[in-house]
């Protein structure tokens, strides 16, 4: 709807996710028979803990940069997990965010440009959940330094020196949201003050959303930013790795912005439930 396009001029549709309704059925499928994108289209669901989302994002822009595609869409979200009492429970959320992304010779009208991305992944076991297990691990304090910290930094360093871009470059940067602290003290470590973290921190209101927290906390400042902004996005999955993207705001912000509700107009929609019915509501009880 906010994009403009029709539906089957998606050549694929990725969901990046860690909460699967099935264990074995694709979750792509599903999305796309429901938005009428099937049967001339690519379906498939991605995995890396909360880096899910923006692995979907790397091979949508792969896809359509190399002409194999016109448009992708990819998905991040999740129904955040924790067992009763385990700190993951106190900001664990649900929610996600799907992004459009199409070749600039068909898109006349982009929101966004991609300057640039890279990776950066390592073998790091600080978060993990065993086949048939319903609430997952995780080794606390060392979730952070050598985790959290190393990934997100390391990213957002690499893909600055490529472009040869500062801090001070960009007019917003959003990181993975698992908890308030973590995107605060990442951003501040790299350079950044808080009016360039702040519109895209969304974790405060909702929680942890896991494969959709990067990518809502984008789309949040998308609703804000004007044309000429920079942006950069860094995603983080457990196990270990981090996705880093700059994009520059485009005029089409200005007319696509409005044709859907905006994520504040999600969150204030809400309705607070106490801890029982919420505890009903996901089967703990």
């Amino acid at each position: 709807k906010r994009a403009k396009i029709n539906s089957n001029e998606l050549g694929a549709v990725f969901v990046g996710t860690e909460t699967k309704p099935y264990a074995v059925k694709p979750t792509g499928t599903i999305v796309a028979e429901a938005i009428g994108a099937t049967p001339r289209v690519l379906a498939a669901d991605f995995e890396f803990a909360c880096k899910a989302g923006t692995e979907c994002l790397q091979c949508c822009i792969a896809l359509v940069g190399s002409n194999m595609i016109k448009y992708g869409m990819a998905i991040g979200a999740d129904i955040a997990e924790g067992a009763p009492a385990d700190p993951l429970e106190y900001s664990a959320g649900s929610g996600g965010t799907a992004i459009i992304v199409g070749n600039k010779n068909y898109e006349k009208e982009p929101v966004a440009l991609l300057e640039g991305s890279v990776s950066y992944v390592t073998d790091t076991p600080d978060f993990w959940r065993r086949p048939k297990e319903n609430y997952p691990s995780h080794a606390e304090a060392f979730t952070g330094d050598p985790a959290y910290f190393k990934h997100t930094i390391y990213a957002a360093k690499l893909l600055m020196e490529e472009l040869g871009l500062r801090p001070s470059d960009f007019k917003y940067v959003v990181f993975h949201q698992p908890n308030g602290k973590f995107p605060l003290k990442a951003a501040k470590i790299l350079g950044f003050n808080r009016e360039q973290i702040e519109q895209g921190l969304i974790v405060p209101y909702i929680g942890n959303l896991y494969s959709g927290s990067s990518m809502t906390g984008f789309s949040a400042i998308l609703d804000i930013a004007m044309p000429g902004d920079r942006i950069l996005l860094v995603s983080y999955g457990s196990g270990a790795g981090s996705d880093a993207f700059s994009f520059i705001v485009q005029d089409g912000i200005v007319t696509k912005r409005d044709n859907a509700p905006k994520v504040m107009d999600y969150i204030k929609r809400k309705k607070k439930i106490d801890y029982a019915i919420y505890c009903k509501l996901r089967g703990k009880i």
